[in-house]
């Protein structure tokens, strides 16, 4: 195989169409910053569920004479990542492909940066509350819990950690604790876009009927206010991504390289 590595940015999927743009946008502006740093060659946005081209066809339409890099653009290890990608990848091997799966973008202390700039002012008695989606696989919920130690680090205050779905603490009760304390509960939106699981978060802060009684902050990519609609650091954390799974390509093919030697 011969050439830069291609890439396959993998995304949920939404049907939002805010979301389908700002996810459309943060893969153009990964696949500018790739090429302009000579880290890949082809890159295209694919996705799991929802949306197409899906992660098949995606590796399909890559080169076939270069490695591809699958890297997710979720932000914690479940499902999708243990069993969808993973499958793929298995497929695309089976077929003689050459396809490596990075890391996905969280826990990382530059998002908590993120999510600490996407926050409003916070005020003396404020809880904090990182909303996340949720999952069946406690290892993704884990990773959120840490993505909550680190905004706790960025923001030197306590942050719970509150799911929409899944087996962790449910955001709603969290919420309605906070609530019950007299505090007002601000929900760090750890949400990569616009979409179902950032349609319930707002209805559920929505349900207290005014600021004082809750507020969520935008996600991670969104429109409106001072910050950028794709902040810089999510492209840095994405390319390393991408390097990270560079690397782990790199190993295998010399340990096949080694293994083939030794029988040579």
């Amino acid at each position: 195989m011969t050439g830069l590595p291609s890439v396959g940015l993998i995304s949920h999927g939404t049907s939002s169409p805010t979301g389908q743009v700002l996810i459309e946008v943060l893969a153009a502006e990964v696949a500018t910053d790739l090429r302009i740093r000579g880290l890949a060659d082809e890159v295209m946005l694919g996705h799991v569920d929802v949306q197409k081209p899906d992660v098949d066809e995606v590796i399909a339409r890559l080169p076939g004479d270069r490695p591809v890099v699958l890297t997710p653009l979720l932000l914690s290890p479940g499902y999708h990542v243990h069993v969808d990608l993973a499958e793929a990848v298995s497929r695309a091997e089976d077929a003689g492909r050459n396809v490596r799966l990075a890391p996905t973008l969280g826990p990382d202390a530059r998002l908590a940066g993120i999510l600490a700039d996407r926050l409003p002012p916070l005020r003396e008695g404020d809880e904090v509350i990182l909303a996340a989606a949720g999952s069946s696989d406690e290892r993704a919920n884990e990773s959120c819990r840490e993505m909550g130690r680190l905004l706790a680090a960025e923001l030197e205050r306590p942050v719970e950690v509150g799911f929409l779905a899944g087996g962790g603490v449910l955001l709603k009760d969290l919420v309605e604790e906070s609530r019950g304390r007299g505090s007002r509960p601000v929900l760090a939106n750890y949400l990569l876009a616009p979409g179902f699981f950032d349609d319930l978060a707002r209805k559920l802060v929505a349900a207290g009927g005014s600021d004082s009684s809750g507020i969520l902050a935008p996600p991670l990519l969104a429109y409106g206010g001072s910050a950028s609609a794709v902040p810089p650091q999510l492209v840095d954390v994405v390319r390393d991504r991408v390097r990270e799974g560079n690397r782990a390509q790199a190993q295998v093919q010399a340990r096949t390289a080694a293994s083939q030697a030794l029988n040579a």
